[in-house]
């Protein structure tokens, strides 16, 4: 059996059809889980799709413009005789991406809730200051 998308500049890599459409979001010895990215009037929300993924082998740090959530699947356990498709990515993860507006880093919340990472970094308020005009 293969698995072969024409869209797939990585399709005709080794390995890419035993691992089929998922060869595009495999990076050395990491997978990257997909995100949504959207924006609300007081924050950027990010959604990683994280099935079976425990929270205690989960991640999430900021440091300045780059949110960056890793962690680890497992594998179930399960030893295989022969595979006949792989498409559920299992071990270490790796997702970096640029926050395009500035956040309070302090007010950043992380919730795992029913294989689904949501992620809301809250814009930091601008700060006005009046500024005095001097006299020459």
């Amino acid at each position: 059996m293969s698995v072969r998308n024409p869209g797939n500049p990585r399709s005709g890599e080794p390995g890419a059809q035993r691992f089929g459409e998922f060869a595009d979001r495999l990076h050395g010895d990491h997978w990257q889980p997909d995100v949504d990215v959207f924006e609300t009037e007081d924050a950027v929300i990010v959604r990683a799709e994280l099935a079976g993924v425990r929270r205690a082998d989960l991640r999430v740090t900021v440091d300045g413009d780059l949110l960056r959530i890793r962690g680890l699947r497992d594998g179930g356990g399960a030893s295989a005789v022969r595979l006949h498709q792989m498409e559920i990515a299992t071990g270490p993860f790796e997702r970096c991406l640029r926050v395009p507006v500035d956040v309070d880093r302090d007010r950043v919340t992380a919730h795992l809730e029913d294989g689904l990472l949501t992620v809301t970094l809250v814009r930091r308020k601008p700060v006005r200051r009046s500024v005095p005009v001097e006299r020459e």
